[in-house]
């Protein structure tokens, strides 16, 4: 294991050659305390399931940091060297010495991604409405559409009345059919700003025929205004008639060729991908849904307008190369387009990328590493029960902490992996100490397996993990009250927070997303680029 100072890191930010840096702190605390502006939050408690996805080349430099004296950056250097990655570095100090250094460190989450929205305001300007004119245009009877940007589990959360889900990827694909006449305007909106004003912009960029908005703030500003927010909507946007695909096509073509978006043919990818000195993300930008009915072998599914939503979730190399897939081009383009404004200098759209190809379905592989090493006693649903019945076990929920507070095993504790060592000493003892993770049981297997060299108690899993407790019909209950530690293992949405503290929560991210934009002038590392 090496280590770095922040001016080593410097220096290797300048060089022009593959970087990634990981901060492997929470979510929460990774977002509240600080972090380096290209840094990917991959947290120390599932790095091994994310990082095989997010670094395909084992040989990409790496640089992992913490908060200074966490401790976290060297135990996560160790698994990534045991997990096969050569040519890993602890930034010495962490983010600590970083900005002792007199280097920036940002708060929030997706920072490149949601200054570049405030950019694109201020270079573009497209055009706004506040929510209080959106409403009195809806009370007028207008001929308007209003189209959510985000993906449809956001908008099933809360969705503005008379909304249609249609990610922003999604738009110049979509949109030409969702117009009633010559006159409909069309507002764009999202949970605050950065797709809203990105979606709008889209459509602008594509020469959409029809007068386009972003909305102001999005919902968290239609609630502001006292308007109220629907929840548990589906309403999706469909997919485009074939008119509506050639009005997509021909609108991508200008975009193409305004932003000088490249094009890759199969064989040029499979050259690409041989060169073992280039980290390559294969990306398929369309909805989760088409992904599922066929995907490119090795491709992950990165919706588009996520993808520029929250980039550094995707991308975490610097200088890698970047290939785009979808079925017409359009949600390629539009989203290349926008990946070389945000300074993406290889970025590309495979060229009839399904024509003639092998499809698989379901969802993309998951490459967890590591996971031959665990060997952890499994038990079924039915012998929890049995043993909470008894009052013979204790659970050890590792979901993210919302979605613990929503619904949870009765009597089961909140945990965070990188936190097991004082989060145990919280939960009572049990005969048996028994693990349980949200979407399958892969994370449980990881904790309870650092939980044997903590816990003298004999630890098990729950097989399947809470999705399997659900499966079986049986009851769950909600709150926090038996968290063993901070809930900063995540980044709390402001529409997300308790109601006293959500509309100070609603202030104080808006104005900490309009004030990014000063940054993106005076700090190179944006990277930003402007197109004629």
């Amino acid at each position: 294991m090496r280590t770095i100072s922040p001016q080593d890191l410097r220096l290797m930010l300048d060089d022009g050659n593959e970087l990634s840096i990981l901060d492997v702190r929470e979510e929460g605390v990774f977002s509240c305390d600080g972090h380096l502006l290209l840094a990917s939050n991959v947290a120390s408690s599932h790095l091994e399931m994310r990082v095989a996805a997010l670094l395909p080349q084992k040989s990409v430099r790496i640089v992992v940091c913490d908060g200074g004296n966490d401790g976290l950056a060297e135990t996560s250097a160790k698994r990534l060297h045991d997990m096969g990655y050569s040519n890993v570095h602890v930034l010495d100090g962490g983010t600590r010495a970083w900005r002792e250094a007199g280097f920036r460190l940002y708060t929030g989450v997706y920072v490149p991604s949601k200054a570049f929205g405030e950019y694109i305001l201020h270079e573009d300007r497209p055009p706004e409405v506040t929510a209080e004119e959106l409403h009195g245009w809806q009370r007028e009877g207008r001929d308007l559409v209003v189209l959510d940007s985000r993906p449809l589990d956001e908008f099933r959360r809360n969705s503005i009345p008379g909304a249609i889900d249609c990610p922003s990827a999604e738009l110049v694909y979509r949109a030409h059919d969702l117009v009633r006449s010559n006159d409909t305007v069309v507002v764009v909106n999202c949970g605050g700003r950065t797709r809203s004003i990105i979606g709008a912009q889209a459509l602008i960029n594509a020469r959409f025929p029809h007068p386009v908005y972003a909305l102001k703030d999005g919902t968290q500003g239609w609630h502001l205004a006292g308007y109220s927010l629907d929840r548990g909507r589906t309403d999706e946007a469909p997919l485009p008639t074939e008119a509506g695909r050639r009005k997509s096509r021909e609108a991508a073509a200008q975009v193409a060729q305004r932003f000088g978006v490249r094009s890759l043919s199969v064989a040029d990818l499979a050259k690409l991908q041989s060169d073992t000195s280039r980290t390559v993300y294969l990306l398929d930008v369309r909805s989760p849904a088409e992904f599922l009915e066929g995907h490119l072998p090795g491709s992950r599914s990165a919706p588009g307008g996520q993808l520029i939503q929250a980039t550094d979730t995707f991308l975490a190399v610097r200088h890698a190369a970047v290939v785009l897939i979808d079925d017409n081009g359009a949600r390629a383009t539009t989203t290349a387009a926008w990946l070389a404004q945000m300074g993406w200098r290889d970025v590309f759209v495979l060229e009839n990328a399904f024509q003639g190809a092998a499809l698989e379905r379901g969802p993309e592989r998951e490459i967890v590493l590591n996971a031959d090493k665990l060997d952890v006693p499994v038990v079924s649903v039915q012998a929890l029960r049995d043993l909470l019945d008894a009052g013979d076990a204790q659970v050890a929920d590792l979901a993210p902490s919302l979605r613990y507070a929503e619904a949870h095993i009765p009597g089961a504790w909140h945990v965070v992996r990188s936190r097991l060592r004082g989060n145990l000493r919280k939960i009572p003892d049990a005969k048996r100490l028994v693990f349980t993770s949200s979407n399958g049981d892969i994370l449980a297997r990881f904790a309870a397996t650092d939980a044997m060299a903590l816990s003298a108690a004999p630890i098990a899993v729950l097989e399947g993990g809470t999705a399997a407790w659900a499966a079986a019909g049986l009851p769950f209950e909600k709150g926090l009250e038996r968290a063993t530690g901070p809930t900063d293992d995540m980044m709390w949405k402001a529409l997300d927070r308790p109601p006293a503290e959500r509309e100070a929560a609603i202030r104080e991210y808006l104005t900490w997303e309009v004030d990014l934009v000063d940054a993106t002038y005076t700090d190179p590392d944006f990277g930003f680029r402007r197109f004629g």
